[in-house]
């Protein structure tokens, strides 16, 4: 069963019924104001003929190619038949347009050019000349086709540039997204690592004074003082991290945690009964970058807070090497080992690393004890032979 034939839009049926008004009118006219009785009279076939090349102006949106084919060969036809002067041509032109405005330039210009050779080979080959009207129509089709050229091509421009602008929208849009995402990971990183260090350290400082404050009262009034000041440290680093939050206040202005405070980082487990050695080799060429810096303090301090947690340790090393185009950090402890499978700390410790290009491989050391190594590079560098990669 065919396909119905599609509705015509309300600007092609006012198109449509506008140029059937003009050609039947101004034939109609010429015929009245200006009558030639050497042309052929337009009642019935000329009428018939006109409306026959308008209405395919219909589908002019739809079936631009067919509506074309039908249109434009009726309205040339119409003028070789000596039917009076009218502006039967509006078909072809408003259809020659549609065609290279649309997009169809080639099948456009064919079609253009068969209707300037068809009318004036028919002058020529019946008339014996081409009369100076149908000459002129060479002129008129180049006007036409260029002017559908040029406005083609100024719909393209703009629409490329509409596309260029929103695309540039967009980058932006998903740029900002993807900062706001990365700036609350970094921000639940350091939560995590400040308060599951600091709170580790007050669980055991907790215990100790539970257990000592009957028989060694002094011992436990150290403890409970310990559990304050550290308490009081991670008040205050919420309360940094909580601000970046509060939409129209400044950034916090304290300073970022980095490998100058490994040393208070130590004092902590030492609090919670871990003896902690803090050591640092190789030349310090300057100041580490800052993510660098930050990555190092913060793999440190869950290290640490594994160390306290976890181990059952009584003594830990930290040791940073720095080595050329990078630093290299080592967390061994003494204690039962444990599990290499990766938990929220050591999936933390190797997207700390991974953001600045580093490594992290945590796993138990054979003759006991856990160790977290991890490199981190400064610049584009291999690392140091002997550090693990995960």
């Amino acid at each position: 069963m065919p396909a119905p034939l599609p509705r015509p839009t309300r600007a092609d049926l006012w198109i449509t019924l506008g140029v059937l008004f003009a050609s039947l009118s101004s034939t109609f006219v010429i015929g009245v104001i200006d009558p030639n009785h050497a042309d052929t009279d337009p009642v019935p076939w000329g009428y018939a003929l006109i409306v026959a090349a308008c209405l395919p102006l219909l589908l002019r949106s739809s079936r631009p190619r067919a509506a074309a084919l039908v249109s434009v060969p009726l309205a040339a036809v119409y003028y070789p038949l000596g039917f009076p002067d009218g502006c039967v041509m509006l078909c072809a032109i408003v259809m020659l347009y549609t065609l290279v405005r649309w997009g169809n330039r080639t099948f456009g210009w064919v079609l253009g050019l068969c209707l300037f050779l068809g009318l004036n080979g028919w002058e020529i080959g019946v008339a014996g000349g081409m009369r100076p009207e149908a000459v002129g129509v060479i002129g008129w089709v180049l006007v036409l086709l260029c002017t559908a050229e040029i406005v083609r091509r100024r719909a393209e421009f703009r629409r490329a540039e509409e596309e260029r602008l929103t695309e540039a929208a967009r980058s932006r849009e998903e740029e900002l997204l993807r900062r706001a995402a990365d700036e609350r990971l970094r921000l639940a990183r350091d939560v995590h690592d400040t308060v599951a260090h600091n709170i580790s350290l007050i669980n055991v400082q907790a215990g100790t004074a539970l257990y000592l404050v009957g028989d060694q009262p002094e011992r436990a009034a150290q403890a409970l003082e310990t559990i304050k000041h550290t308490s009081k440290e991670t008040l205050v680093e919420l309360r940094t991290m909580l601000d970046v939050l509060r939409a129209g206040e400044a950034a916090p202005r304290a300073p970022v945690p980095g490998a100058a405070d490994l040393e208070d980082l130590a004092d902590g487990a030492r609090g919670a009964g871990v003896d902690v050695r803090v050591e640092v080799e190789g030349p310090d060429d300057g100041a580490l970058p800052l993510g660098v810096d930050t990555a190092l303090h913060r793999i440190t301090q869950e290290a640490l807070t594994n160390v306290v947690r976890h181990s059952g340790a009584s003594r830990a090393q930290v040791r940073v090497t720095h080595r050329p185009g990078g630093v290299r950090l080592e967390v061994v402890d003494d204690g039962r080992g444990g599990t290499a499978e990766p938990g929220n700390g050591i999936t933390g410790m190797s997207e700390r690393a991974s953001l600045v290009g580093g490594t992290v491989d945590a796993r138990p050391r054979a003759g006991g004890g856990f160790q977290v190594r991890a490199w981190l590079p400064t610049g584009a560098a291999v690392p140091p032979e002997g550090t693990e990669q995960t």
